[in-house]
C-alpha cells in the first residue's frame, strides 16, 4: 500500500475523485461505495431477523455511513410476525415507549433509502454511535425508521478537526431549545413557552460546549424558550477570558428570524395532529400534508438565511449558531440534505442538543452533517442512546 502522501503525489486525479466524487469513483472497473451500499442493503435482511430486545452493529465508519442511508426513507415488503415485548439498542432498536412493542421477521426487503451520493455527508467518526428506531405503524405494515442519533462520538463534536477528511472554515451549529413549561410536550402548545429549570440547564450545558469555539453570530427564533437559550450561549461567548477560554473578550452578533418561529404553522392544525408528542422518534409522519409542505417552504427560507449569513468573507471563519425549536431543525436538516418532506419523519431531535454541519466547500457546496442529535455535553441530562431492557409493565 501506500502513504496519503504518496498515493497524491502519484494519482492526483483519481485521489481528488475519490475525494469528492466517491460514488463515481473506480478502480479496475469495481465501484467501492457502490457496492459499498449494496452490501449494506444485504446487511439488513440478516440484521432486522434478529429477535433479540437489542441490536448492536459494530462495523467500520464506511460501512455504518452505508447501513444508515440505506435504512431510512426506506420500504419494506415482509411477512410478519408478532412477538410482544419491550424492545430497545444503543444502535438500531425498536420502539421504546409502545407499551405492545412487537418484533419483526423479515423474508424479504426492498430498500431505496439514501443513495451513493450520501457517502461523508453524514459522517461517521471512529468509535461513533447512531441510533436508529424501527417504530411499528399504528395501522400495521412497514415500521416506521427514524434516525434518532448520528455519530454521537466521545470527544467534543465542535472539535477542531476535519469533516470527511477535509479541512472547513464554515459551520452552522444548529441547537434546540432548552425543555419548556409544556411537560406534555404537544404539537398544540408549540407556541411562545418559557424554559423550564431543566431547560435553562440544557442551555447553560450547550453554551460550555460551545466555548471552545469563537462563535461569529447568534441566529434565534424570536420565542421565548429560543431567545433565552441565544441569551445564555451569548453571555458565555463574551465572558469567554473571564472563564479562561480566551485572551479577550469575544463580539457575538445576536439576530432574530422569524422564519425559525414554525409554532403558526401547527395552530390550525386538526385535532388529532395537534395532540401528538413531539418528544416521540417520527412523529412528524403524523402530520398533514399542508403542514410539512407549509414547514419545509418556510425553513427554507430561514436556511436560505443562514448560508447568506455564513457567506460573509469578512472573517477568515464563520461559525453560525441557529437556536430554534426542534422540529425547524428537522426542517433544515432536511433542506441541507436536499429531501422532501416525506422524509421529516425520518428524524429525530431532543430539547438541549445540537447539530453540526460543516461547509468544506464553503456556504455554495454541500454540507456535511457531522453529528444530528448530540446530546452527551448535558451531562447527567444527556439522553441515553441505550433504553433500559426492564418491561415498563413490571412498574
Amino acid at each position: 500500500g501506500l502513504l496519503k502522501h504518496e498515493g497524491k503525489a502519484k494519482f492526483g486525479p483519481a485521489f481528488r475523485q475519490w475525494q469528492v466524487d466517491a460514488a463515481n469513483f473506480n478502480i479496475d472497473g469495481h465501484y467501492p461505495v457502490r457496492e459499498l451500499w449494496g452490501r449494506a442493503r444485504n446487511c439488513w435482511t440478516k440484521i432486522l431477523a434478529h429477535e433479540s430486545k437489542s441490536v448492536l452493529v459494530v462495523a467500520h465508519n464506511a460501512v455504518n455511513q452505508a447501513l444508515v442511508a440505506t435504512a431510512i426513507g426506506n420500504n419494506y415488503i415482509y411477512l410478519l410476525r408478532r412477538v410482544r415485548g419491550n424492545v430497545g439498542s444503543n444502535w438500531c432498536r425498536r420502539n421504546r415507549r409502545e407499551r405492545s412493542v412487537f418484533t419483526y421477521v423479515f423474508t424479504f426487503v426492498d430498500v431505496s433509502g439514501l443513495g451513493t451520493e450520501y457517502f461523508r455527508i453524514l459522517l461517521q467518526s471512529n468509535c461513533g454511535v447512531s441510533v436508529l428506531d424501527f417504530i411499528p405503524h399504528p395501522d400495521g405494515g412497514s415500521p416506521l425508521i427514524c434516525l434518532n442519533r448520528l455519530n454521537q462520538t466521545p470527544g467534543s463534536p465542535v472539535a477542531t478537526g476535519s469533516s470527511a477528511g477535509r479541512r472547513t472554515s464554515r459551520r452552522i451549529i444548529l441547537v434546540c431549545q432548552g425543555s419548556t413549561q409544556d411537560s406534555e410536550a404537544t404539537v398544540s402548545k408549540l407556541g411562545d413557552q418559557q424554559m423550564n429549570m431543566l431547560g435553562v440547564i440544557q442551555a447553560q450545558k450547550t453554551a460550555e460546549l460551545l466555548l471552545d469555539l469563537k462563535v461569529s453570530t447568534i441566529i434565534s427564533s424570536p420565542n421565548n424558550a429560543c431567545a433565552q437559550t441565544a441569551t445564555i450561549i451569548s453571555q458565555v461567548q463574551e465572558a469567554a477570558d473571564c472563564l479562561g477560554a480566551d485572551c479577550v473578550p469575544r463580539d457575538v452578533e445576536m439576530k432574530n428570524i422569524p422564519d425559525l418561529d414554525v409554532a403558526e404553522i401547527f395552530q390550525p392544525s386538526t385535532k388529532d395532529t395537534t395532540d401528538i408528542s413531539y418528544l416521540r422518534p417520527g412523529w412528524l409522519n403524523g402530520l398533514d400534508d399542508t403542514v410539512t409542505s407549509a414547514l419545509r417552504e418556510r425553513s427554507g427560507q430561514a436556511w436560505h438565511s443562514l448560508l447568506t449569513e455564513l457567506s460573509d468573507e469578512s472573517e477568515e471563519e464563520k461559525i453560525v449558531v441557529a437556536v430554534a425549536h426542534p422540529v425547524a431543525h428537522i426542517a433544515l436538516i432536511g433542506h441541507c440534505l436536499n429531501l422532501t418532506e416525506e422524509w421529516l419523519g425520518s428524524f429525530h431531535l431532543d430539547a438541549g442538543s445540537i447539530s453540526v454541519v460543516d461547509f468544506p466547500d464553503g456556504p455554495t457546496g454541500r454540507g456535511i452533517i457531522r453529528c444530528i442529535n448530540y446530546t452527551a455535553h448535558l451531562g447527567r441530562w444527556s439522553i441515553p442512546i441505550t433504553r433500559s431492557t426492564v418491561d415498563d409493565d413490571s412498574f
